[in-house]
């Protein structure tokens, strides 16, 4: 099970930059920080999901401007002594497909946003020129006033999802490509955590 440990601001700890925002956490086994179901070699595997969303979200409340660092406490001897490359480069490798994928879903968003534009507008003007043309063949009919009504806002409602594509959707997208992008940056370090000894 997946533990995490309080996270102080602004560290001096020894292998991280200066100013560094540390983010802990703490494992049983290094192991629990990968994704169990994954099948490719461990130094490719994706990060948990638990544990990714601890990180991203710890990361999200820290200043944009200062290097992040991830101190991870382990319980359990690890069993190669390169695990902090080991380790440093998952994470590293990890948040970078992240980043990648999150890029290619904003570009996706963009092209829909432009297809939904293209359509909506090309309804709009239709339901604006319908709306017109009623105004000669029905002038004086009492709910001509009411369907040229309906048609403009059936027009503009069209336009409500490439609206809101562009106004609201596609930032949280780049803002969480950036996130992943300082992610894959931070200097990760493995320390073995040694319990005191039971008292008597």
């Amino acid at each position: 099970m997946l533990a995490t440990a309080p996270m102080p601001a602004s560290p001096t700890a020894e292998g991280f930059p200066p100013n560094c925002a540390l983010i802990e956490v703490h494992v049983t086994d290094l192991k629990q920080l990968f994704d169990s179901l994954d099948p490719t070699p461990f130094h490719q595997r994706d990060i948990d999901p638990k544990a990714e969303d601890f990180i991203a979200g710890s990361a999200r409340e820290l200043d944009p401007d200062v290097p992040l660092g991830l101190l991870v406490y382990v319980d359990r001897e690890a069993h190669s002594p390169r695990a902090t490359e080991i380790v440093h480069a998952a994470v590293r490798d990890h948040f970078r497909r992240k980043a990648q994928a999150t890029r290619q879903r904003l570009r996706q968003l963009f092209r829909l946003g432009r297809r939904s534009l293209v359509i909506g507008l090309t309804f709009l003007a239709a339901c604006v020129i319908a709306a017109d043309s009623l105004r000669g063949p029905l002038e004086g009919w009492r709910l001509l006033g009411v369907i040229q009504e309906s048609l403009i806002i059936g027009g503009w409602v069209a336009m409500w999802r490439p609206i809101e594509i562009f106004l609201y959707e596609w930032w949280p997208v780049r803002a969480e490509a950036h996130l992943c992008d300082r992610l894959s940056g931070m200097t990760v370090r493995v320390v073995t955590h040694h319990h005191p000894p039971d008292g008597d």
